[in-house]
């Protein structure tokens, strides 16, 4: 199995538990459950943030550790205080060192937060609601077109906005009108090698409802002004500051760079 089989298999087994031990009844009693849950579309859109939507990421199965002594509220109020359009938080433990906690521990800031895992069964949007999410992920690489479009429908009817995330010209299949976003990850999720080229060759197929996110491989302010250009509104990045000894000055200092790219442009 490539690494994405892997991983999925093992969420497979990790949601039965979960499952096991807390029904989706219980699941709508959790606080966060009732709460008005805020639009990453409406952040994105606004010209006071960055387009940014900044990740707190401990490791990865092709980087290894990464960070894994950064404090989450500490991180996270960092990037929203510095114009964050939106938080990203993994919750896959095994293979990225993130958890639940982290993204209920996120939910103090008021930016909209992703859940970023791997979503492949109904029980973990409800999940993603009692633990104060705003954005589901839905990955193409391991849901066919039908999945796509029923877990969308009910993440929209649970109040969450949806990020489709596609590779290649195949995957553009996978979108419909339930989700908000699509993502073009440039990381090849089988190989895991990156090529930012793969936004820039997707970008004129995907349709101009939809709000365009570059994920992965963005080091640099040149190359999100390069994204920018060619139409893309949210860029996902996370390695790029959590590698830093200190992710909060990364972050605050990668902004500085765009701001001043962005006035000399």
């Amino acid at each position: 199995m490539n690494i994405l089989e892997t991983i999925v298999a093992q969420k497979h087994i990790e949601v039965a538990e979960r499952k096991a031990v807390k029904g989706i009844d219980a699941l709508e009693q959790e606080p966060f459950f009732a709460r008005p849950t805020l639009s990453l579309r409406s952040f994105l859109l606004d010209d006071t943030k960055t387009g940014i939507i900044a990740e707190f990421k401990r490791k990865s199965p092709s980087k290894g550790v990464i960070n894994v002594v950064a404090d989450v509220v500490t991180v996270t109020g960092a990037y929203s205080t510095h114009g964050a359009s939106g938080l990203s938080v993994l919750t896959d433990e095994l293979f990225f060192g993130g958890s639940t906690a982290d993204l209920l521990q996120a939910r103090v800031h008021a930016t909209p937060i992703l859940r970023k895992d791997f979503m492949i069964d109904a029980y973990q949007f409800y999940e993603a609601k009692a633990m104060g999410a705003d954005v589901v992920l839905l990955i193409a690489a391991c849901l066919t077109v039908k999945q796509v479009q029923e877990f969308a429908i009910l993440a929209k009817s649970l109040g969450l906005e949806v990020l489709l995330e596609i590779h290649n010209h195949e995957e553009l299949a996978h979108i419909c009108d339930e989700v908000d976003f699509v993502g073009v990850n440039n990381r090849n999720l089988k190989t895991f090698e990156v090529d930012i080229n793969t936004s820039l060759q997707l970008f004129p197929h995907i349709p101009a409802n939809k709000l365009a996110i570059a994920e992965s491989g963005i080091s640099n302010t040149d190359t999100i002004i390069t994204l920018k250009q060619a139409g893309f509104k949210g860029f996902l990045i996370g390695e790029n500051f959590m590698k830093q000894p200190n992710p909060t000055i990364a972050f605050a200092d990668f902004v500085h760079q765009l701001q001043s790219h962005s006035k000399v442009g």
